[in-house]
């Protein structure tokens, strides 16, 4: 093998692919990065200094594992494949200051991952199919977390990163926003990837706010009030949230108010209602239902 080749290289990495006879599971939402830009510019997009631990989410043949380990301190790797493991151990061997775990991150708790060191730094190249419930896994953990940076679907970064009064903006973006600040580092093609997805990647990095923009013990209630606020898009937010809280005239009047004393017109849609206004109108309903 040639081993003086980054393991993102793409002769390496069909070396790698053919001598362990691997075929990137569909299931997984496997596709390896072999653009070394590409990883590069997201190891100086997480601004990672030797006093830094990482965890890294699905490390996949090493790709990004290698160029995180120059960077960083110590990387803790979570890898689902069973199959990936002895590989990691001989793409990796001459790297000392990276843990691989053979474990769903979704199953790490915030205990578990707490213990790795007393800041954490997030970095993946996520699979598409569980973008999502992991996103939401680091930001409700309470994790102390300093920086995350992911890879994503682009079509779900836009989400993320969507400002009030487009079809994007929703209930994500302002789960993610409340809590962090989020912003697109990079648009990757589909092609920097072996098999290529069908579609472009986005590099999102997550700034954690130093308190979340809604109290952890108001989160709850907030998040019902935002989803049922988008639960039909083409509706007004005054039908959707009568949908959800009631429909006796005592009810449509306490909405009436509620969306009032947030600015909210009751023939506006929740995609034109900024994180802003939803946490006032969640704070006047809070109590009433």
């Amino acid at each position: 093998m040639t081993d003086d080749l980054r393991i993102s290289d793409p002769a390496r990495t069909r070396e790698i692919m053919a001598q362990y006879h691997l075929r990137p599971k569909k299931s997984l939402g496997q596709n390896f990065l072999t653009n070394g830009r590409v990883l590069q510019d997201i190891v100086d997009a997480a601004e990672l200094t030797k006093q830094d631990a990482v965890i890294e989410i699905g490390p996949g043949i090493g790709a990004l594992t290698e160029y995180l380990a120059q960077a960083a301190g110590h990387v803790t790797a979570f890898e689902l494949d069973q199959r990936l493991l002895p590989v990691l151990a001989d793409t990796l061997h001459d790297y000392t200051n990276i843990d691989i775990v053979h474990q769903d991150i979704l199953a790490a708790t915030p205990a578990q991952l707490s213990a790795l060191a007393p800041e954490l730094n997030i970095v993946a190249n996520l699979p598409y199919y569980v973008t999502t419930p992991i996103l939401m896994h680091f930001l409700e953990s309470g994790l102390p977390i300093r920086r995350m940076v992911m890879m994503m679907q682009k079509e779900v970064a836009d989400r993320i990163t969507a400002a009030p009064g487009g079809k994007e903006y929703g209930s994500l973006s302002i789960a993610v926003q409340i809590r962090t600040k989020a912003r697109i580092a990079m648009t990757v093609s589909h092609t920097a990837f072996n098999p290529p997805p069908k579609v472009d990647s986005a590099v999102v990095v997550f700034d954690f706010l130093t308190e979340p923009l809604v109290p952890a013990a108001d989160q709850a209630y907030f998040n019902q009030v935002v989803t049922a606020s988008f639960a039909q898009r083409r509706k007004t937010i005054m039908n959707n949230l009568l949908n959800w809280y009631g429909k006796t005239p005592a009810h449509r009047a306490i909405l009436t108010a509620a969306l009032s004393q947030a600015g909210v017109a009751p023939t506006a849609r929740a995609e034109t209602v900024s994180i802003a206004e939803f946490i006032v109108l969640s704070k006047k309903l809070s109590g009433q239902k």
